[in-house]
């Protein structure tokens, strides 16, 4: 396994938040190298996998698997799978699972077709705080967005958190994981998808026409959207602000636009 794919993301303060007592552990983790390697086998939805330095070379076959299947990989520190496993035999691997199955962005594509209605859809970059994806996700469902589409790096998962966030979306809008969101956008535009950033600077948001496919792009909490995303919209999209702060929470801009674009579809 090339030590170039696993994420070695680390700092003294990462570690010190770990050197507590262990909780019990997440419902969302599998331990274990024979636990873990079943779930890869099995086809499960899986966010990313974690592994100490230690365990690396015994855990190889595991390291493969995820490769083959895209997952993403994340060197951590013994201390930190101690503590996330609750003491448990953890092996030196833990596996984070999805609460939810992921889609392809032909499923979502197909759900409107099946319709009979334009694409419509949410693209999240580098989206990290579960709590404003659920929010997200909830607010999609109630105006007929088809589909969600997230990165696989640098952005949240489908965790217990989102889905509870969500509360109860999740069984009803699709989620799309792609490796390259430029890449897909890109795809999206060719098969006349508009797609629409949420950003400073842009044009007003409540002037712009939103009929025919369309696709809205929401950015991260602290950087919005990322400069390549930015570059490939069609169009950059701003909400007004006349208080003294410069921004909006990410899911509560993604609300605002949701419902403008629901309203110009007659919702």
């Amino acid at each position: 396994m090339d030590k170039q794919a696993i994420n070695h993301k680390n700092n003294d303060e990462q570690e010190a938040q770990f050197s507590g007592k262990s909780t019990a552990p997440r419902e969302d983790l599998i331990i274990g190298r024979n636990p873990v390697m079943e779930a890869i086998r099995s086809g499960r939805a899986i966010d990313k996998l974690l592994v100490t330095r230690s365990a690396s070379g015994a855990a190889k076959a595991i390291l493969a698997k995820c490769a083959e299947r895209g997952v993403p990989i994340k060197e951590v520190s013994s201390k930190k799978l101690d503590f996330l496993s609750g003491g448990g035999n953890h092996q030196g691997v833990a596996l984070f699972v999805a609460s939810h199955e992921y889609c392809s962005v032909e499923d979502i594509l197909n759900v409107a077709k099946e319709k009979g209605e334009d694409p419509f859809l949410i693209i999240c970059d580098e989206l990290e705080d579960p709590h404003n994806l659920g929010a997200i996700i909830r607010t999609a469902e109630a105006v007929g967005v088809h589909g969600v589409i997230i990165p696989k790096r640098r952005s949240v998962s489908l965790s217990g958190t989102v889905a509870k966030a969500a509360s109860g979306a999740l069984e009803y809008v699709k989620v799309a994981r792609v490796t390259n969101l430029v890449k897909e956008m890109d795809a999206l535009k060719e098969r006349g998808i508009w797609i629409y950033g949420a950003d400073m600077d842009g044009d007003n948001w409540s002037r712009v026409d939103y009929s025919g496919g369309c696709a809205l792009v929401i950015g991260s909490e602290g950087s919005g959207i990322s400069r390549l995303v930015s570059e490939h919209c069609d169009r950059i999209v701003s909400l007004p602000m006349k208080g003294r702060i410069n921004s909006l929470n990410a899911s509560v801009a993604a609300g605002v636009l949701m419902y403008e674009v629901a309203k110009q579809r007659g919702i």
